[in-house]
């Protein structure tokens, strides 16, 4: 057991042990209760067996390290073979790390917020479901693999989004989710055999990549099987312009939201992004269509996120702007060496995950108390009902800000400086790179803004609940909290006891072998480069996080929202998220409608007229079936009758 893949296999089966318990548990009215102690103790197994796997690689010498396990073939067809195999190098270990200990204290939250509920077992089971989709995809050693993983991951988040399947916002927004994402998924399958055909009929990682690297295609070719690949993660990381369904995936209960925001889901494009970088490396275009995505996105996001006023659907918006960040990111890998601009968005994805969940858990933990009520409007001076859901939804507020020292600060400024070097290195690029440079400024103040807006909203002023939090609101009880806590203390420590002093990511890191090998492309001496801290850079960002928060405290302190008349507009535009869903329904979701009425007539049409054409032959029949009676003497004289007429034809026309 003490080689890592086997580890990394265990930590694998847990979830889907979990997954087939905790469904025969919620068979048996007594059992189904009880349906939480599998997943979470399978999700806490996990952790503590990932945890072993990262030191296994971390302790492991060498230049490259990776670990595979025994392949099994998956299936076989002409060219294309898909073995089962996982990978266990340092990308793939800290991604599992992440996942399965953010995901266990998701589980034991929602052990507590959901105890009440009829289908206590189904929940459990789905949730364990979806954290072993993720830990597949992590792992996978191919791409085709990783498509199992990828759309296990899409299959459990419609079921979950759609949890509440009575309610039609939520099977309506659970349909959107999976509807759009399949959108990208096909560019994404796209992308995936195009790089199958021109990579030598590989779709294993490594194979793959070896031979485009050594017989690299056309440019043309490349980049369009990069940015079909690209398309996967634009839907799955909610990215412009599938980033819709993202917002409407707060239907769904609060630790889905936070399961699907913080550790699995949304994540799934930046891993694949970080596990192709060789790929992506070569095409210095695809590389910029990337970045200029990953920026408009975050700034798009962040300003519908400034007249939200659901406290959850803020998260969910910023969730879709740190996203922008972390492809700001990538798309810095050929300017940038690989090992760099993967530290960056793997480190963000780390901290996000702690700061994130903390926000998303502690929303939960006022719903609880305000009687599933998330509207700002209708509460506020929570600070004094609810002291601990106060301090911890602050300090997810402030790593989230970038506030100095806090987790978000570190990583936010490593991406900042990886698009600024981008701007100085990108050569025919540059100017564009400069303007995804300040791009993340400008979002890094509306970050801070927001942020603290809901934060003061919600927490200071007079207090006020809602009707339907009745006359006992009180702070939650410390089944709800604990999770809080650690994650609290994540989101705090997180950033500066790995990045940038202690190098923990970037020593790791910088011996993944797919970053070994885009590092190799791009002719970079990987060993000798590590992320520096610019003092400079992070004076400006520093600069921006406070004046953003001082300007929501100047203006929300009183816990109440006023909006000034010169920006009336501007407010309306963003409380109406820019009217995209209203452009979207006009250019796509009505004339597909339309078109499918349009064709619901044709084939009645059709249809109709296939009913006629088959009613003839039955209509012909029915007029001779009377001659068809059985009587021998009817048919004898139907033959004299017959012959008569033929005679009196042949003797008349004789006659002529």
């Amino acid at each position: 057991m003490s080689d890592p893949t086997n580890l990394a296999l265990l930590a694998l089966g847990l979830p889907l042990l979990a997954t087939i318990l905790a469904a025969v548990m919620g068979t048996c009215s007594t059992l189904a209760k009880w349906a939480h102690l599998p997943v979470v103790t399978a999700f806490a197994g996990s952790a503590i067996l990932a945890l072993l796997v990262l030191s296994k690689v971390m302790q492991a010498t060498g230049s490259e390290v990776a670990f595979l396990s025994t392949a099994q073939t998956w299936f076989h067809a002409g060219n294309l073979q898909v073995d089962f195999q996982i990978t266990v190098d340092p990308l793939s270990a800290l991604m599992l790390m992440t996942v399965t200990f953010v995901g266990t204290w998701i589980a034991v939250f929602s052990v507590g917020y959901m105890h009440d509920d009829p289908g206590y077992a189904r929940y459990f089971s789905l949730m364990a479901l979806f954290v072993f989709s993720m830990c597949l995809l992590i792992l996978a050693s191919d791409l085709l693999l990783l498509v199992a993983g990828w759309e296990g991951v899409g299959l459990c988040s419609y079921l979950l989004i759609g949890y509440y399947y009575a309610k039609p916002s939520a099977a309506a927004a659970a349909r959107k989710a999976f509807l759009v994402t399949r959108l990208g998924d096909v560019g994404m399958i796209l992308g995936i055999f195009l790089f199958w055909q021109a990579g030598g009929y590989h779709t294993n990682f490594d194979k793959l990549f070896a031979h485009i690297t050594a017989n690299p295609p056309d440019s043309v070719t490349l980049t369009t099987a990069c940015l079909l690949l690209f398309c996967g993660a634009i839907g799955k990381s909610a990215q412009f312009p599938l980033y819709v369904w993202l917002p409407d995936a707060m239907e769904g209960p609060t630790p889905v939201s936070a399961l699907i925001h913080a550790a699995t889901m949304v994540t799934a494009g930046v891993y694949l992004l970080a596990r192709a970088m060789p790929l992506f490396v070569l095409s210095p275009d695809a590389q910029i269509v990337v970045a200029l995505i990953g920026g408009f996105t975050a700034i798009l996001s962040a300003f519908i996120a400034l007249a939200q006023h659901d406290l959850k659907r803020v998260l969910a918006y910023s969730t879709v702007s740190q996203l922008g960040y972390m492809f700001m990111a990538l798309g810095a890998g050929g300017p940038v060496s690989a090992n760099l601009v993967v530290t960056a968005a793997i480190f963000h994805v780390f901290t996000h995950a702690f700061f994130k969940a903390l926000l998303f858990l502690s929303s939960g933990s006022v719903m609880h108390a305000m009687g599933n009520v998330i509207d700002m409007r209708k509460f506020g001076g929570l600070r004094t009902l609810m002291p601990v859901t106060h301090i911890t939804f602050l300090c997810g507020a402030a790593a989230l800000a970038g506030f100095p020292l806090l987790s978000g600060f570190w990583s936010k400024d490593l991406i900042i400086d990886m698009v600024y070097q981008a701007s100085e290195h990108g050569g025919s690029h540059a100017t564009l790179y400069g303007l995804v440079f300040l791009t993340a400024l400008v979002t890094a103040f509306l970050t801070a803004f927001y942020t603290f807006r809901a934060y003061f909203l919600t927490f200071w002023g007079e207090l006020r609940t809602p009707p339907e939090a009745g006359h006992h609101a009180q702070e939650s009880p410390l089944g709800l909290l604990a999770p809080l806590i650690v994650l609290a203390f994540g989101a705090v420590l997180a950033g500066i006891t790995v990045e940038p002093f202690a190098h923990g990511f970037s020593n790791l890191l910088v011996k993944a072998p797919s970053v070994v090998l885009a590092n190799s492309v791009l002719h970079v001496e990987a060993e000798a480069t590590h992320p520096h801290f610019d003092f400079a850079l992070a004076g400006i960002s520093t600069l921006l996080a406070l004046s953003g928060m001082a300007l929501a405290w100047w203006h929300y302190r009183t816990g109440i929202e006023t909006v000034p008349a010169a920006l009336k507009s501007v407010y309306r535009l963003s409380e109406n998220k820019l009217y995209v869903d209203e452009i979207f329904n006009g250019m796509f979701v009505k004339p597909a409608e339309w078109l499918a009425v349009l064709s619901r007539l044709c084939d009645g049409l059709l249809d109709g007229v296939a009913r006629v054409v088959s009613f003839i032959p039955r209509l012909i029949g029915a007029l001779l079936k009377p001659l068809q009676n059985g009587l021998v003497q009817f048919y004898a004289l139907g033959m004299v009758l017959g012959l008569a007429v033929f005679l009196t034809v042949v003797v008349v026309r004789t006659s002529q």
